[in-house]
């Protein structure tokens, strides 16, 4: 569905709670150039063997978590090497990456909404150039980590209020809660208990198990087929 405030990248999945937004917009030259390098990056990555998942993947000048958080389903630990490329190229924490994963697809690489959002990080078709793979998992983190980038220094590095700009829109970061969709306010209410309790060193997460409970196991159920994860 359109938000009023910008152009949806993700929608909500058939099983989850909610998804994000990115607004459209026209890149600059030099944000264009950025792109390229790190699609080069991650094209010359994906003929490598995935980063293992104790391993951090990081730059020295980013401060990020060194590991990713047990709290996440299996599905989503699938992706944990991943995860930390990503996180480290995009300059996130990885637990606030896999955050956003584990609500939008659970690490469902192939994961489609009824609006028409894809991949990992339901991302809208308009997102992608004509030569893109929407459904690449390095071209679909690359699409939804640069607007959460954006959603987090728009927040002023404001977690919750990021998760919301991802969902809602940029926009409505500056807007009062009151205002937002109910599905934007559940979605910052899920992905701000997950996000802190994976980043506090928890062995689990009781917000985690609460959004399971109430239709997460479904995405998640979906991604371990997917994935040939046995229950």
């Amino acid at each position: 569905m359109a938000s009023p405030y910008s152009d949806p990248i993700c929608s909500q999945t058939a099983a989850s709670s909610g998804g994000g937004y990115l607004s459209g917009y026209l890149l600059p030259p030099l944000a264009v150039v950025g792109i390229g390098v790190l699609l080069t990056f991650f094209a010359l990555g994906s003929t490598l063997s995935p980063t293992p998942a104790g391993s951090t993947g990081q730059r020295a000048d980013i401060q990020t978590s060194a590991t990713l958080s047990s709290v996440f389903t299996p599905e989503v630990q699938y992706w944990a090497g991943r995860i930390q490329v990503w996180a480290a190229a995009a300059g996130l924490d990885p637990n606030l990456v896999a955050t956003v994963m584990q609500i939008e697809s659970c690490g469902d690489p192939r994961a489609l909404s009824r609006a028409g959002a894809m991949g990992l990080f339901q991302v809208m078709p308009y997102h992608f150039t004509a030569s893109d793979d929407p459904y690449a998992p390095d071209t679909n983190a690359l699409r939804g980590l640069d607007y959460l980038s954006r959603s987090l220094e728009t927040a002023q590095g404001d977690q919750r209020l990021a998760l919301a700009g991802y969902n809602g829109g940029i926009g409505v970061i500056g807007m009062s809660e009151s205002d937002w969709s109910a599905e934007t306010q559940r979605y910052a209410y899920w992905g701000s208990g997950i996000y802190a309790e994976a980043s506090s060193g928890a062995s689990e997460s009781p917000r985690l198990q609460e959004w399971l409970t109430a239709s997460g196991v479904y995405l998640c159920r979906q991604a371990a087929k997917r994935l040939g994860i046995n229950p």
